[in-house]
């Protein structure tokens, strides 16, 4: 008498960051990279965000999560870790929807870095101008 366990998948992309995300019932354990997510995301404000989409539809401790995320630094990594989980709460029930796109989680954040320009020493800002 073997019960399948469903399991959930989405990815979350926040600037060069991809998080691939494993959601399956269970006690609210989040692993991220083989590790604790208290120990991988060591800023109170990474922890939060990451927590925010599971409190705010209100399922808090019921799944387990079991995080790849590759590429960016933690803070890009962290909010590339919230936009997978909140698209794999809508794998798990449609009816979280008006709440995750109120909160804004559901949408892509495109922002990214500017590209340097040549003739100028970064995206926006220019050398030295002299007039004499």
């Amino acid at each position: 008498m073997t019960q399948t366990q469903q399991r959930f998948y989405a990815t979350g992309k926040r600037k060069s960051a991809i998080a691939r995300v494993y959601m399956k019932s269970g006690s609210g354990n989040i692993v991220v990279n083989k590790r604790s997510y208290e120990e991988y995301f060591t800023r109170p404000s990474l922890k939060m965000i990451i927590r925010q989409p599971l409190e705010i539809t209100g399922k808090n401790g019921q799944f387990d999560l079991y995080v790849n995320v590759s590429g960016g630094g933690v803070a890009g990594q962290a909010g590339a870790v919230k936009h997978g989980i909140s698209k794999a709460l809508l794998e798990y029930d449609v009816q979280l929807r008006p709440i995750l796109k109120k909160a804004g989680f559901l949408t892509r954040d495109a922002r990214s870095k500017e590209r340097k320009k040549y003739g100028q020493p970064g995206a926006r800002k220019r050398f030295q101008f002299s007039k004499r």
